[in-house]
C-alpha cells in the first residue's frame, strides 16, 4: 500500500499548520504534518488525561525540532533525521519550523483528534 503526500486528506489548517491524515493502515492512521516554529499543542489537550496526548505515536521528523514532554516528567528533543517513539501521556513544542511522518492507532488518535477539534472551535468563537 502506498500513497503520495499530496493525496492525503487534509485534516486541519492553520496558518503555517497543515496536517494530513488517512486510516486504513492495518488498523493504523498515517499522518504527514507541517508545523511552524511558536507551535505549542498543549493548549489543545486541555481537559484529556493529564492533560495530555493518550495515542502513541510511531514517525520520523523529516526536518525541524520539537520539544516532547511526558507526563512522567521526562523531556526529548526530536530533530530532523529522528525516527521516534511517543509513548501515551505527551505533548509537544515546536522550536523549529516542522514537517514530521507518523503512524498512530485509529481509534486512540480519533478521540484526540475529536478533542482538538472541539478546542478549536472553542478559541475561534
Amino acid at each position: 500500500m502506498k500513497v503520495k503526500k499530496e493525496d492525503i486528506p487534509v485534516t486541519m489548517e492553520a496558518p503555517g499548520t497543515v496536517m494530513r491524515g488517512l486510516p486504513g493502515w492495518g488498523g493504523m492512521t498515517v499522518a504527514c504534518n507541517e508545523m511552524p516554529a511558536g507551535t505549542d499543542i498543549s493548549p489543545l489537550l486541555q481537559g484529556l488525561k493529564n492533560n495530555s496526548c493518550q495515542c502513541p505515536h510511531w514517525g520520523y521528523v523529516l526536518e525541524g525540532e520539537l520539544l516532547m514532554k511526558y507526563d512522567d516528567g521526562k523531556e526529548e528533543k526530536l530533530q530532523g533525521g529522528d525516527v521516534f517513539y511517543m509513548q501515551p501521556g505527551h505533548t509537544a513544542i515546536v522550536e523549529k519550523d516542522a514537517k514530521v511522518i507518523d503512524f498512530s492507532p485509529e481509534s486512540e488518535l480519533k478521540e484526540v483528534m475529536d478533542h482538538i477539534a472541539k478546542k478549536m472551535a472553542e478559541f475561534n468563537q
